[in-house]
C-alpha cells in the first residue's frame, strides 16, 4: 500500500517538528518555526501510512511575486526514501500551483546537500549556485528554479 497524500493542517506541526532531527540525523527543527503550517498549511502536504507520518513538504505561492511558488521544506522518513513519496510530494504541489496560476516554483538547499542537489535537478529544477552568504554571512546555498507547465502524468 502506498502513503496517501492530503493536505496539511496546523495540527500537524508537533508530528513534524518531532521527526525532523531525527530524519536529518542533525537539528533542523529550528528551519521549521510553527508559523509555516499556521500560515501555509493549505499549501502543503502531508504523507500518511498505516496513520503514521511518512513525509510532509511545506510550500506556499508567494504574496511577493504573482505567479511565484516556493517549497520550503520536504521531508520523508528513512523507511520511505527510495519509494517515489518526495516525487509525489513535488508532483502534487506543481499541480495545485499551476491550479492556482503559479507559473514557477523555487527552492534552496545547501551546498553539500549532494542528494537534493540531484533530486531537484532530476525533478527539472534549473541550479544555480553556490551563492555565496545567500542565508547571511557564510551561508552558501544551491538557489533552484523549475518553471510550472502541466504535464503527462509519470513525468516530473
Amino acid at each position: 500500500m502506498t502513503a496517501v497524500l492530503r493536505g496539511a493542517r496546523p495540527d500537524d506541526y508537533e508530528a513534524i517538528v518531532s521527526v525532523v532531527d531525527d530524519w536529518w540525523g542533525r537539528p533542523m527543527a529550528h528551519m521549521m518555526p510553527r508559523l509555516f503550517l499556521d500560515h501555509f498549511h493549505a499549501t502543503s502536504l502531508v504523507a500518511e501510512r498505516d496513520g503514521a507520518l511518512a513525509g510532509f513538504l511545506i510550500g506556499f505561492h508567494s504574496p511577493s511575486r504573482p505567479g511565484g511558488a516556493y517549497i520550503h521544506f520536504v521531508g520523508v522518513a528513512p523507511n520511505e526514501r527510495r519509494t517515489g513519496l518526495a516525487r509525489r510530494l513535488y508532483t502534487a504541489f506543481f499541480d495545485a500551483a499551476i491550479q492556482d496560476g503559479c507559473t514557477t516554483v523555487n527552492a534552496i538547499t545547501g551546498t553539500a546537500n549532494t542528494r537534493s542537489i540531484a533530486f531537484h535537478r532530476a525533478m527539472g529544477f534549473s541550479a544555480r549556485g553556490p551563492v555565496s552568504d545567500y542565508d547571511g554571512p557564510g551561508a552558501e546555498r544551491m538557489v533552484f528554479e523549475r518553471p510550472l507547465t502541466i504535464e503527462p502524468r509519470g513525468t516530473p
